[in-house]
């Protein structure tokens, strides 16, 4: 962390979410006593908010928030930082095209998580080569060891097997480290990934490699001990380099993405999620930072459409849907784009995890399902979504659209980008007639009326497929007299 900090790292104590900032993720969030040190070091911290730690009072907390404006994302669930840093140094590439580089700090008990692999895959097929992966090989899990000890060389040949340029290094010796930051910063077409070896509590009697120590501080008469190792400089005298302005300036604020209206004839018979896709394509239209993702399944879900369009403002994620969120939340950070996620409903459920930590993270997610229900018929239970408004709806601040018919899905597609946080659109496959005039104004929360009388008794409630199975009741029941 010193070595990154105050030497290699490049970023503003005044303005640490700079845009043309360097970015670092602490993958292994349970570590961020030694985040909030070296904040305090560079000067954006008092001594007093890092001693107020997990007080209940403390926006310090025991894993990092963006509740502190020198976070970008919350970490603390394991695996998911790696995949975070994809997004950030994709964006930082190919979308912003600036010189600012990602850090990811991981455990290595945390890279038993298929998670950092999806993201490792990521990382190498598009030549990430501004991203810098490093691994915190001190041997101990939470529980016990971990599954591979100090066996270094099976890091670097995993991490070098997944294309990166992959350097064991000594975690405690600040040359080996400044020396390996320079190789990476020359590496050019791949990430880097430095194995760390390093022991858990160096050079404290009784703590140093030992078990059963995670998470619980040392005893009071070790401290002197500890205190007695230290050789740093005097506190200031370490300063960071100062960022190269060169990502360029870019305004997302809510209500300014609009795009032209719906173009369809009631009675056409339309699927959600092709008019989602259209919707998609006109986003990508007037705003260059609308982006998409998918996960392999473009030419189903229609987000194919904006790829046709605007390729530079499509990512294409392959069938690693954990990977998919993690990028999406890494490329929303900063306000840099505006990402719409999209996959087969179902597959969602996989990502869940990074869809809850994407909510803790503030962050400005769009998710959007297709497939949903049984209304898909032949393809099978396997690709029938049913948990997935169950599992929207839990995620705190989340907005929930289900459209019915192309035109509400189009206006919910338009909503989403001008709607800050987690959004989630859930679409269908079956063709289904347009009920809606291409003028009809939608608004979050508001339910519309499609059939009434003056004589009415019963209440029919429906939204997509089961909308139009409502009207065909009421036909029944009209005829019923009812």
């Amino acid at each position: 962390m010193s070595t990154l900090f105050f030497s290699e790292m490049k970023y503003d104590v005044a303005e640490p979410k700079s845009a043309s900032a360097d970015r670092f993720i602490l993958s292994k969030g349970h570590a961020c006593p030694i985040l909030y040190a070296a904040w305090e070091e560079a000067g954006l911290l008092s001594h007093e908010q890092v001693l107020s730690l997990r007080k209940i009072d403390s926006d310090i907390e025991g894993h990092p928030t963006p509740r502190l404006n020198f976070i970008d994302v919350a970490t603390g669930s394991l695996g998911q930082g790696l995949g975070v840093a994809t997004g950030m140094a994709y964006v930082g590439k190919y979308i912003d095209k600036a010189s600012y580089r990602v850090f990811c700090l991981l455990g290595d008990g945390e890279s038993a998580e298929g998670s950092v692999w999806e993201a490792a895959a990521f990382a190498s097929i598009y030549k990430l080569d501004n991203l810098v992966a490093i691994v915190d090989v001190n041997r101990l899990g939470q529980s016990q060891a971990t599954s591979l000890g100090h066996d270094v060389e099976t890091y670097k040949a995993r991490f070098a097997a997944f294309g990166f340029n992959a350097i064991i290094v000594d975690g405690h010796n600040v040359e080996e480290l400044l020396a390996a930051y320079e190789t990476a910063r020359n590496t050019k077409g791949k990430p880097t990934a430095l194995i760390a070896k390093t022991l858990k509590g160096k050079g404290i009697e009784g703590i140093e490699n030992e078990d059963n120590w995670h998470g619980k501080p040392v005893p009071a008469e070790t401290i002197n001990a500890i205190k007695a190792r230290f050789h740093g400089s005097q506190k200031g005298k370490l300063v960071a380099q100062k960022p190269i302005n060169d990502a360029p300036a870019i305004d997302l604020h809510v209500g300014s993405i609009k795009m032209p209206a719906p173009e369809y004839k009631k009675g056409d018979k339309v699927a959600t999620r092709a008019a989602y896709g259209t919707a998609l394509a006109k986003l990508g239209d007037v705003n260059p930072r609308v982006i998409g993702l998918d996960g392999d399944t473009k030419n189903s879900t229609f987000s194919e459409k904006l790829l046709k369009k605007h390729p530079d403002q499509f990512i294409e994620c392959f069938i690693a849907e954990q990977n998919l969120v993690g990028v999406a939340v890494g490329a929303q950070c900063r306000d840099r784009t505006i990402p719409f996620t999209s996959t087969f409903a179902a597959f969602f459920t996989r990502a869940t995890d990074q869809i809850r930590m994407a909510a803790v993270s503030f962050a400005n997610l769009k998710c959007v399902g297709s497939h949903v229900g049984v209304s898909i018929g032949e393809d099978g239970p396997s690709q029938m979504a049913l948990e997935d408004l169950a599992i929207f709806r839990t995620i705190p601040g989340a907005t929930v659209f289900y459209p019915t018919d192309a035109v509400s899905a189009e206006r919910a597609t338009e909503l989403a980008a001008n709607t800050k946080g987690v959004v989630f659109i859930r679409t269908g496959r079956p063709a289904l007639p347009v009920l809606y005039d291409n003028e009809e104004p939608f608004h979050i929360g508001q339910a519309k009326v499609v059939k009434q009388s003056a004589e009415d008794k019963i209440v029919l409630v429906g939204s997509g497929v089961t909308l139009y199975e409502s009207l065909k009741a009421a036909e029944e029941l009209e005829k019923e007299g009812w």
